[in-house]
């Protein structure tokens, strides 16, 4: 059963003071809560003022505060060593002792002649393969290809065939056993089915580096003997070439990278370097 309020005939003024103490108890429990209450100094005892937030002032100071709390916590990670998180997955180059006592021997911002640029790579120490000997080139603008007849060739043997229908039924199934893949014009509808797994590969047979042919026996002989196919990268303007192995005597390697340049057009190079796989990179005249 519910409590009973017993009302006595005459106490509302007492009633009225009762209910005026418990708002005003309410009112100071809202302003204690929500905005705050303050005691000023210098004030009457019971004095209160309220208060709605911090002043600019006082924005201000935290701010400053906090600013140098996070400098403080920045300069002792520093100190101690830490990282941030990007810094922690930041890849770090590290060169082989090798490596750089190569780099010793060309000098900084030198550009070198071709005859010299050949000198110095044959003074590196090499690896325990017979490295690739490489040219990277910076041409003025991007979409330059074409091929080169090396007359020594790459050093590489080249595996080349010609596209059919068992050779695409090879493909289909993951087997890639060459290196360069020539194919008739009438095939050329067959090589569709495998493009997406030729192209990203750069073996898809196309006009611009000359692999479709009605003579494919002629282009084999070509391709064997040394000619290769370049092009810019699809990004950026510079196209990378094989033009020899470091066991290639100098005049090999001169004449490659001399016809290279000259079947590119040096005027349309802005830079040249020569390196071998595993050395660093020799900066050579444009000629």
């Amino acid at each position: 059963m519910g409590k009973i309020r017993v009302k006595t005939i005459g106490d509302e003024s007492l009633e009225q003071e009762e209910q005026k103490k418990l708002k005003e108890k309410r009112e100071q429990k809202t302003l204690r809560e929500g905005q705050g209450v303050a005691h000023l100094k210098n004030m009457g005892g019971g004095q209160r003022i309220t208060t709605v937030g911090p002043t600019e002032e006082e924005i201000l100071a935290q701010t400053l505060d906090q600013t140098s709390q996070e400098g403080t916590t920045s300069e002792a990670q520093s100190d101690s060593g830490g990282k941030t998180k990007k810094e922690k997955f930041k890849k770090v180059k590290v060169f082989s002792k090798r490596y750089k006592e190569n780099k010793n021997l060309v000098a900084k911002d030198t550009i070198y002649p071709l005859s010299e640029g050949i000198s110095i790579l044959r003074k590196f120490k090499k690896g325990k393969f017979d490295e690739t000997v490489e040219l990277h080139l910076n041409v003025k603008e991007k979409g330059i290809s074409g091929q080169i007849p090396l007359p020594h060739g790459t050093g590489k043997k080249l595996r080349i065939k010609v596209a059919d229908e068992a050779l695409i039924a090879e493909v289909e199934k993951g087997k890639i056993d060459f290196d360069i893949l020539i194919a008739a014009p009438a095939t050329m509808p067959l090589l569709a089915k495998v493009a997406k797994i030729l192209g990203p590969r750069g073996l898809m047979p196309n006009p611009k580096n000359g692999t479709i042919t009605d003579k494919p026996d002629a282009l084999i002989e070509k391709l064997s003997h040394g000619q290769v196919s370049y092009k810019t990268e699809s990004e950026a303007p510079i196209i990378h070439l094989s033009v020899g192995k470091i066991s290639f005597e100098d005049k090999q390697l001169e004449e490659n990278i001399k016809t290279t340049l000259k079947t590119i057009g040096s005027e349309k190079i802005n830079s040249v370097t020569l390196k071998s796989t595993m050395s660093p990179a020799i900066r050579l005249v444009v000629s």
